[in-house]
C-alpha cells in the first residue's frame, strides 16, 4: 500500500477569459510543478473548482495529467503520485468517481466528507466504507469549514481500520485534533499518513509527527514548499522554520479573498497559467489584491 509523504499540490484549473478551461495552461502548470520538484499532484479537488466542472472537462484533464505523469516518470525514473479528487455528497457518485480514478491509473483518490447532508457518525463511516471497497488507496478529506461536518477522531479511527484507507488530509484547523489523530491512529497504523490541509499549519503538524501537506501555496511556490516539508521529514526544523516564516505572509494572503480566487490572482500576477474563475466565484476584491501583492513582495516570490 502506498505511503504518502511530502508536498502534494491541490491543483488550480487554468481558465480562459470566457471561463472555458485552458487545457494547454493546465499542461504547462503540471510541467511547472514537476520541474519545481513537487512530490505529487492532486487534480479535481476543491481548489480545482471541481463543483463547476462538467464530466467531459474532467475526463480531458485526467487524460492530460496522467499523460504528463507517465512521460515524466519514464524520463526521470521518479514516481509522482497522482491523488485524484473523487468526492461527492452522494455516496453513489463518490464511488463512481473513485472507480474513475482507479481506471485512470491514479495512485490514490481524495474523498471529502459528504457536504450539506450533515450525516451522522455512522453515515460518515458508511460513506468511506463504500469508497474503500473500490480497491484504490483512499485519502480521507476532513474540512468542516466547507462540509459543515467534522470527522471526530473516534470515527476516523474506525475508517482507518477499513481496507485501502491510507491517509487523512486534515483541514479542520484544530491542531489538537490533528495530534490526537497521530497519537491514536498512527500508533496502530504506522503507514497511515496525516497530511495538513492548511499550508500555515504544515510545520507544527510535522513537528508533531505529520507526513506532509496537500498545499494550495505550492501552485505558485512548489520548490519552496517542497523544500520546507523535506527539511521537516529530515528532522531539520531550524531550516524548515526559516522557510515557514518567509512564506507566512503568503500563507495568509493565499486565502485573503477565498480559494482558489486568491491563489489564482497571485499566479496571474506572477504570469503563471491560472486565468479566471467560474461563477459563483468572482475575481478578488481590490483590497485583497493589495494584500496578495504585498505578501508576494515580502516573501520574495
Amino acid at each position: 500500500m502506498i505511503k504518502l509523504r511530502g508536498t502534494f499540490t491541490a491543483m488550480i484549473t487554468p481558465m480562459n477569459t470566457d471561463s472555458s478551461i485552458d487545457y494547454e495552461g493546465f499542461r504547462k502548470h503540471i510541467k511547472n510543478q514537476l520541474e519545481g520538484g513537487i512530490n505529487g499532484l492532486v487534480p479535481l479537488c476543491t481548489t480545482s473548482e471541481t463543483p463547476t466542472l462538467d464530466e467531459a472537462e474532467e475526463e480531458k484533464m485526467i487524460e492530460i495529467i496522467m499523460s504528463e505523469k507517465k512521460a515524466w516518470e519514464q524520463e526521470k525514473g521518479v514516481a509522482v503520485p497522482v491523488i485524484m479528487g473523487a468526492g461527492s455528497n452522494n455516496t453513489q457518485d463518490a464511488v463512481r468517481y473513485t472507480e474513475r480514478a482507479k481506471a485512470a491509473g491514479a495512485d490514490a483518490a481524495l474523498v471529502v466528507t459528504p457536504y450539506y447532508n450533515k450525516p451522522s457518525k455512522e453515515g460518515i463511516f458508511r460513506h468511506f466504507e463504500a469508497v474503500s471497497k473500490v480497491g484504490i488507496p483512499i485519502v480521507v478529506y476532513n474540512i468542516q469549514g466547507r462540509t459543515g461536518v467534522n470527522i471526530p477522531t473516534d470515527v476516523l479511527a474506525r475508517i482507518a481500520d477499513l481496507p485501502n484507507i491510507v491517509a487523512v488530509k486534515e483541514a479542520s484547523g484544530n491542531i489538537s485534533q490533528m495530534m490526537d489523530v497521530i497519537a491514536k491512529i498512527k500508533s496502530k497504523h504506522p503507514d497511515f499518513s496525516v497530511l495538513s490541509g492548511d499550508d500555515g499549519l504544515t510545520l507544527p503538524l510535522m513537528a508533531a509527527g505529520g507526513d506532509g501537506v496537500i498545499s494550495v501555496v505550492s501552485n505558485l511556490a512548489p520548490s519552496l514548499m517542497t523544500e520546507m516539508v523535506t527539511e521537516c521529514l529530515n528532522g531539520d526544523f531550524e531550516k524548515a522554520r526559516k522557510i515557514h516564516y518567509r512564506l507566512l505572509p503568503f500563507f495568509k494572503a493565499a486565502f485573503a479573498d477565498g480559494n482558489p480566487t486568491s491563489i489564482k490572482y497571485a499566479m496571474n500576477f506572477k504570469k503563471l497559467p491560472a486565468g479566471s474563475v467560474r461563477l459563483p466565484l468572482v475575481e478578488v476584491s481590490d483590497e485583497a489584491k493589495k494584500i496578495i501583492e504585498a505578501a508576494l513582495k515580502e516573501c520574495g516570490l
